[in-house]
């Protein structure tokens, strides 16, 4: 499998890579790689619509160089999912659909945490073209920039969990998607922090793949 990471951080790539290596059976190898240009966070909607064509062209670089049984697009926006599936037969998966899709399974109500304010509305929008909206809580927001917090990961950690007792406690939730594929690590330690479900979106997009291949 190859993991695409739609935004320029090499270091974003590495830690996400390892999630999932962790999170897949070992006979399925993963390597990760960094789109060629574009923002290193990925906060805005302009943003995302600049790392689509990237993250095409990194995957189909990716199918041509061969041993590619599946991609995966490591940004909770999904950039690009719609058309690498449209290029390819084998299976893409994309983090905010897989992980949205799982914490809504058997009509359970969930919620979304994350740092990123100016997607708010492309987060929701996301969640109705899945048809998720009848499940759908809400959203709940970080403190602080996007930009602070992903160089504080014990406040990153704190200010998220606060999210996530909020989609709890004020708007109903019983499982909560931590949106962003840069939040992984932070996301694997509120797994073991909150009583509540976690989906934490690179094991679940990597659960999907692992659902596709053996279909």
């Amino acid at each position: 499998m190859v993991l695409i990471n739609p935004n320029t951080s090499s270091v974003t790539t590495a830690m996400m890579t390892a999630i999932a290596r962790r999170s897949l059976h070992p006979a399925l190898r993963v390597r990760g790689v960094t789109v060629a240009r574009g923002p290193r966070m990925l906060t805005a909607p302009a943003a995302l619509r600049a790392a689509a064509p990237e993250v095409l062209a990194a995957g189909l670089r990716a199918l041509a160089g061969g041993d590619c049984a599946a991609l995966l697009v490591g940004a909770f926006g999904d950039p690009g999912l719609a058309a690498l599936r449209a290029a390819t037969d084998v299976p893409v998966v994309g983090l905010g659909e897989a992980a949205l899709q799982e914490a809504a399974a058997d009509g359970t109500p969930f919620g979304i945490a994350t740092t990123t304010p100016l997607l708010a509305q492309a987060i929701t929008a996301h969640v109705t073209a899945l048809g998720l909206a009848d499940r759908y809580t809400g959203l709940r927001l970080t403190t602080g920039t996007p930009e602070r917090l992903s160089v504080e990961p014990e406040l990153l950690l704190a200010r998220l969990e606060g999210a996530v007792r909020a989609c709890v406690e004020r708007d109903g939730a019983r499982a909560v998607v931590i949106g962003g594929g840069p939040l992984g690590e932070a996301a694997e330690q509120l797994r073991a922090r909150c009583a509540t479900r976690i989906v934490a979106p690179i094991p679940a997009a990597c659960r999907a793949v692992e659902g596709l291949l053996a279909g």
